[in-house]
């Protein structure tokens, strides 16, 4: 029986893309982990980058392949890395672990835009824009996974939604180098999908 991966939001390392090849309506990333060595990963795991699902391919030389298909260079911001890029990354969860964050399936539901950016000092205060058929599943206090990262929700209207990351998430992860204006993958959490098409008012979030 096939099971899917499981993470938890909780970042390991940031990569870079060593190289990105255009194949048809796919992109294959070679990607250069810092953290994760490359050796221990197995060709078929499942790594997650900025917040998605895709499968190692190849390892060797210290960087491993994955490829992104058209679906999720459509939906992600994948489509826009290039060399250098840097990219969240987080193995699988593996059996028997602590779950510190919450659980994230590296299927991202949609992109959203850095509309504010507030140093506080202790925290640093990010609000983003996203569309209404991702914000009606983003509830104050809840879990949503912003470039695989998980975080929780300060604050939530009809235009947007506002997270607090401290000094550590801004240094272990990409997203104290995020400016305004640029875009990110949120999956928000999957339990109110659930619900909703349990209820029968289920909606794709592209729709």
């Amino acid at each position: 029986m096939v099971q899917e991966a499981v993470f938890t939001g909780l970042v390991e390392d940031i990569g870079t893309v060593a190289r990105a090849d255009r194949r048809s309506d796919a992109l294959v990333l070679t990607v250069r982990p810092t953290a994760i060595s490359a050796a221990a990963l197995v060709v078929g795991e499942s790594v997650c980058h900025d917040g998605v699902c895709l499968t190692v391919t190849t390892v060797g030389d210290g960087a491993y392949t994955v490829l992104a298909g058209a679906e999720t260079l459509a939906r992600t911001t994948l489509g826009r890395v290039r060399v250098g890029s840097r990219l969240n990354l987080e193995r699988a969860l593996a059996a028997g672990a602590r779950l510190g964050g919450h659980l994230v399936a590296g299927h991202v539901d949609g992109t959203a835009a850095l509309a504010s950016r507030v140093d506080r000092g202790a925290n640093l205060v990010l609000g983003f824009r996203a569309a209404p058929a991702l914000l009606r599943y983003v509830v104050e206090k809840g879990s949503i996974a912003v470039d695989g990262i998980s975080l929780t929700v300060n604050r939530v209207d009809d235009a947007g939604f506002e997270v607090a990351i401290i000094p550590h998430t801004a240094v272990a992860t990409t997203l104290g180098a995020r400016r305004a204006g640029d875009e990110v993958n949120l999956e928000v959490d999957v339990i109110g999908k659930y619900v909703e098409k349990l209820l029968g008012g289920y909606r794709p979030a592209s729709s």
